[in-house]
Formats: structure tokens, C-alpha cells, sequence
């Protein structure tokens, strides 16, 4: 089955996400811009309600540095907005505790899509969870 625009970008992001290390993120980095997906993975972590607002800066701030966005209003915002999507889905899990992960990005086109991956820490009892945003965006 072959996944086109947003489908294409969704699954790029969740693996961003997912990557163990920074060479696994540098080497899925150049095999998605084979594909013209530009995209970013940056970690973060600490409590989740204080931590919402830094994370959604955090990956507004890594799709700009790498290129994945240009610097424009529209483009930060589709990026800002994601983000809180993808975050709105893990908050049933992860409100009043502490978490760590990933924020996987990709863009191709007008396709904008985030991936939150993160372990939510109870005890021993670690608990993960996946969230998901897209937006669309005009591209040049």
C-alpha cells in the first residue's frame, strides 16, 4: 500500500518520534528527504502541565533551526497547533505526572504533522503514549 500527502507525512512524524538515538535520527532524516519530507525529533520531559507550553516551544523552535518550517507566521502556528493536538491526545494519561519522550515533525508540501511519543512515569509502572496533530499549510 502506497501512503500519499498527509498519510505520508503522519507516519514520518511517528517515526521521528520513535528514533532511540541521534544517528538513528540523523539516518531516518536522510531517507525521508530522499522522499522530499523534511523533518526534526527533539526530546523533552518533566512534569506535564508545566511543561505543555515549553514543549509546544521547543518544537516550534527545532522545525526552524532544521529547516523543516520557514519562519513565517502560518508555518509556526500550523507547527504550534499540531503540537497541541498531538499533546491534547496523551493528557488523559500523563496529567499530573511526570513524562519524557519525543516530538517527531515532518513536512512535505502543505502537509504539517507532529508526533508526541512519551513515557509517562507512575512508580514502576511505566505507561507510553502516542499523540498525533496535522495541519495544513500553503506551500510556495
Amino acid at each position: 500500500m502506497s501512503l500519499h500527502g498527509s498519510r505520508k507525512v503522519a507516519k514520518a512524524a511517528i517515526e521521528m518520534s520513535m528514533t532511540e538515538s541521534r544517528d538513528q535520527e540523523k539516518e531516518y532524516k536522510q531517507r525521508f528527504l530522499q522522499d522530499g519530507i523534511r523533518t526534526v525529533a527533539v526530546d523533552f520531559g518533566g512534569d506535564f502541565i508545566s511543561s505543555v507550553s515549553r514543549i509546544i516551544e521547543r518544537a516550534v523552535v527545532a522545525a526552524k533551526r532544521e529547516g523543516v518550517i520557514k519562519e513565517i507566521h502560518a508555518d509556526e502556528g500550523a507547527v504550534a497547533g499540531a503540537t497541541r493536538e498531538a499533546l491534547s491526545i496523551v493528557m488523559p494519561k500523563a496529567i499530573g505526572l511526570n513524562v519524557g519522550g519525543k516530538i517527531g515533525i515532518a513536512k512535505q508540501a502543505d502537509h504539517i504533522s507532529v508526533a508526541v511519543f512519551l513515557g509517562v512515569g507512575l512508580l514502576h509502572l511505566d505507561e507510553v503514549a502516542l499523540g498525533l496533530g496535522h495541519r495544513a499549510v500553503s506551500s510556495p
